[in-house]
């Protein structure tokens, strides 16, 4: 008979599970007390925009009517009997046309050479910071500095037939040019980083087959790269709208507190783009219990069609990135700031 005693298999006491699926009940109290929070935090951030939306659209639907979306603002220092938002509907469409075609070729021409050029010596790595430190500047910079920056361009002689003219000849450097011309500027980040994230993210196997095939780099870019990026351009272009479509400082410094729209010249075309206008947003400003138009229930429908457009354009993200998701794999995020 052996002196030592056999071996027996010890049972470990029970442990709690750790990791991915350990109890909620087995976490520290600080670990529950950030979990509580962040649980908190995203309810609540869910009711307020829920709660914007919803009163926002019952005051909207309360107080739009066909009328006001075809009937040009009174004049008069008082909009609350006559008048509705067409100017603002056109001011709006006319910004966000100048903004994106001006700021469109900038960003998707930068954010090619940056991804596609800006590597392999100094100088070009050099250069490649130094333009995205400016787009950086440039997203960072308040609307109300760009907008005085544009009074102050605009007011230059040799830019004076882009703008509007008075009476005896003063360049007061304002119209929808000049408004347009600012509009791009805060339109151009993120259409530019879209474009970059989507380029930089495009496997360099699609690049070497391009190659392989004879294909130049110019060549590779246009036919492969851009097609298979159009989905990144698209969000680009949408958070761009978004945020020309939400801006007030640019319009009120570069268009004037007139709500009508103001041609200059005889130029069908061009006189309306020289001239002074407003968007939805300004009138918006205008007519609210703030501003001097008096008619807080005609605000409240002109925010309810900007809310409307805000709203499609997110639902436009939210479809792109799931449709560029599907067909390529890569997830296309974004949404309206």
């Amino acid at each position: 008979m052996s002196i030592y005693a056999p071996d027996v298999q010890a049972t470990p006491p029970p442990t709690s599970r750790r990791g991915r699926r350990s109890s909620l009940w087995t976490w520290r109290w600080g670990d529950r007390l950030v979990l509580l929070c962040a649980w908190a935090a995203g309810i609540g951030l869910c009711l307020v925009a829920g709660a914007i939306v919803v009163y926002m659209g019952y005051r909207g639907i309360e107080y739009l009517r066909p009328g006001l979306l075809f009937a040009r603002p009174a004049i008069s220092t008082s909009q609350a009997n006559t008048g509705g938002i067409l100017d603002p509907l056109i001011g709006t469409a006319l910004l966000t046309v100048i903004g994106i075609a001006l700021a469109f070729p900038l960003a998707v021409a930068s954010a090619i050479w940056i991804a596609e050029y800006g590597y392999g010596g100094r100088v070009r790595q050099t250069l490649a910071r130094v333009v995205e430190s400016s787009i950086e500047i440039v997203a960072g910079t308040p609307d109300i500095v760009l907008a005085l920056f544009g009074v102050a361009i605009f007011q230059l002689g040799i830019l004076a037939p882009l703008s509007f003219r008075a009476e005896g000849g003063g360049v007061y450097g304002r119209s929808f040019i000049a408004a347009g011309a600012m509009m791009s500027l805060i339109a151009l980040p993120p259409l530019f980083v879209a474009t970059r994230d989507g380029l930089r993210a495009v496997p360099a196997h699609m690049r070497e087959a391009a190659f392989a095939l004879g294909k130049t780099r110019i060549a590779t870019i246009r036919r492969v790269l851009l097609p298979s990026v159009r989905s990144n351009i698209a969000t680009g272009v949408t958070l761009g709208v978004s945020r020309i479509i939400g801006d007030t400082a640019i319009v009120v410094l570069l268009l004037g507190k007139t709500l009508h729209i103001e041609t200059q010249g005889s130029t069908p075309v061009v006189s309306l783009l020289r001239g002074t206008g407003s968007s939805l947003t300004s009138y918006v400003y205008d007519n609210s219990p703030a501003g001097e138009g008096a008619a807080p229930q005609k605000a409240y429908a002109a925010a309810f069609v900007l809310l409307a457009f805000v709203l499609g354009l997110n639902l436009l993200v939210d479809r792109i990135g799931r449709s560029s998701a599907q067909t390529t794999g890569r997830t296309v995020t974004g949404g309206v700031l």
